[in-house]
């Protein structure tokens, strides 16, 4: 939980945290047996734009600290904009680009 910013909150139950905190212990756990690969279905779907940064900060955090494939689904272009590479799928294609201005590695 540290290592998502919730270190202080180890005892708290979900209903005494907001759903940015939820989202972070979901990471939390996700992240906790050190997978290769991390799979994420609108991590941010249900936030406003202020926890959508942060969630997306300690995703990427993670992604560069501990090297792991990261593959997100999303709708949201700004989250979009900052991936290194685009998989979209428009009318049963999958066209995959790399991305100028997404992340580095």
């Amino acid at each position: 939980l540290k290592s998502v910013g919730l270190g202080e909150r180890l005892g708290h139950l979900p209903s005494e945290m907001s759903g940015g905190q939820q989202q972070r212990v979901a990471i939390a756990r996700a992240l906790v047996k050190n997978p290769k690969v991390l799979l994420a279905d609108e991590p941010t779907g249900n936030l406003d734009e202020s926890m959508r940064d942060e969630i997306m900060d300690v995703l990427e955090a993670q992604w560069k600290e501990h090297g792991l494939t990261f593959i997100m689904v999303t709708h949201d272009s700004a989250i979009a904009k900052k991936a290194p590479r685009l998989a979209t799928i428009r009318k049963g294609r999958i066209t995959v680009t790399e991305n100028a201005s997404g992340a580095t590695k």
